[in-house]
């Protein structure tokens, strides 16, 4: 019989998809990919729940297909969330430390914690994380954790992400009445940091960016941190849409196209005349290579420099020595990383999960990289092991529990 204390559930609920990977810790303390299901996601846009009951009936199609997979029945998960509704700022706090000897403690490093998160902050909208980047004791900064040392004045630097009230509700209620239990819920590329980066491009200073359907999400790392998050409104069905206007074709085609034939790179010499049969009876028959890779191009291109926008706008793009981490289903398409290194002007790479046993060959492409995240940290936080992607295992001074964060998230609306 399968211990299902031991068992880790992380579900991602993409604008696309509907995914669900299951893990168990092994008698060896090794993480196992056990089960995946996924199912087409039909009531999300845009990383928003627009229609419970079409999410309620994708979450159980995946849950089905997963336990199904792994001969385990899921009760809790760990959930990721996304879409335009989230946002960031920086904030700071200082305390003074208690104690006759000056010694820093568990308590003093919570109170800073707490004090940096006191930022006035809209009725309708919550924080879901708040994420240390440095404590400072005294005049001495960079220090990751200030536990053990000595000092009358701790300071912390932090990140908190927000979201609206309504749509995290509206993400829980669907989990919910899929009957399931919400553990935790994570901002996606926070997740999808967990499974693909490496502690050192997180030192040296990385930029990851998940291309989902809806939205493309980014998480800006240095020093082990998290300097920045982002959710830019372009992604994957963004570049569907535009070629199923420009070619006047059915979305279902257009996506094919994209799959079978896209390309961001512009083609040259005899590719750029080759001809793609579309099929059907449609207004055009056929359409040249050149053309659909015009098409995608554009639209990648316009997330990119999105992309470069925001990182411009905070104080780290000189300090990006690891470069890009592509991520997402959105980034399949053939030469996505060298029209992003063209843009970036940096070294880019396409992640995907990767060393992890079971069935890891399954889940070893970025489609699969938030779910195998979430996963990952529902693990991390259960077994005490902060891991690479948790703010190099700093206290998140989050809620104990989702049930409290939802009845807070309902009284600031009353």
């Amino acid at each position: 019989m399968v211990d299902l204390s031991r068992i880790y559930v992380g579900l991602d609920l993409g604008t696309t998809k509907i995914c669900v990977v299951v893990a168990e810790v092994g008698v060896d303390g090794e993480l196992r990919i056990i089960g995946v299901g996924t199912a087409q996601s039909d009531g999300l846009r845009r990383g928003v729940v627009v229609d419970v009951g079409k999410t309620v009936q994708s979450i159980a199609r995946a849950v089905g297909e997963a336990q199904t997979a792994s001969g385990v029945e899921v009760h809790t998960v760990y959930t990721g969330i996304a879409g335009e509704h989230i946002g960031s700022l920086d904030s700071s706090g200082a305390v003074a430390v208690g104690g006759k000897r000056h010694e820093i403690g568990l308590d003093d490093r919570e109170r800073v914690i707490a004090a940096a998160r006191t930022v006035a902050i809209p009725f309708d909208r919550e924080v879901l994380h708040v994420l240390p980047q440095q404590f400072v004791v005294d005049d001495q900064n960079g220090i990751r954790d200030p536990v053990g040392m000595f000092g009358v004045r701790l300071g912390a630097d932090v990140h908190i992400v927000t979201g609206a009230v309504t749509s995290v509700q509206n993400v829980c209620k669907s989990v919910q009445r899929a009957g399931l239990e919400v553990a935790d819920i994570v901002l996606e590329p926070l997740a999808s940091s967990r499974a693909v980066l490496t502690e050192d491009e997180r030192e040296m200073g990385v930029c990851l960016i998940d291309v989902g359907g809806g939205t493309s999400d980014v998480a800006l790392y240095f020093q082990g941190s998290v300097r920045k998050t982002a959710v830019i409104g372009v992604g994957g069905q963004s570049v569907t849409s535009d070629i199923a206007i420009c070619l006047r074709t059915s979305w279902g085609q257009a996506e094919r196209l994209k799959i079978e034939h896209g390309s961001a790179l512009l083609p040259e010499d005899d590719a750029a005349a080759e001809t793609i049969d579309l099929g059907g009876s449609l207004p055009r028959g056929q359409v040249s290579r050149m053309e659909l890779s015009q098409i995608i191009e554009a639209r990648m291109e316009e997330l990119f420099m999105l992309v470069q926008k925001q990182i411009s706008a905070s104080s780290y793009g000189d300090l990006l020595s690891a470069g890009i981490v592509l991520t997402g289903g959105g980034v399949l398409v053939h030469g996505a990383d060298v029209l992003a290194e063209r843009v970036f002007q940096a070294p880019v790479r396409v992640a995907a999960p990767q060393g992890t046993p079971g069935i890891g060959e399954a889940v070893a492409s970025p489609v699969y990289s938030t779910a195998v995240g979430l996963a990952l940290m529902a693990a991390d936080d259960e077994i005490g092991n902060a891991g690479p992607g948790r703010a190099s295992g700093l206290a998140e001074g989050r809620f104990d529990s989702v049930a409290e964060r939802m009845r807070e998230w309902f009284n600031t609306l009353l």
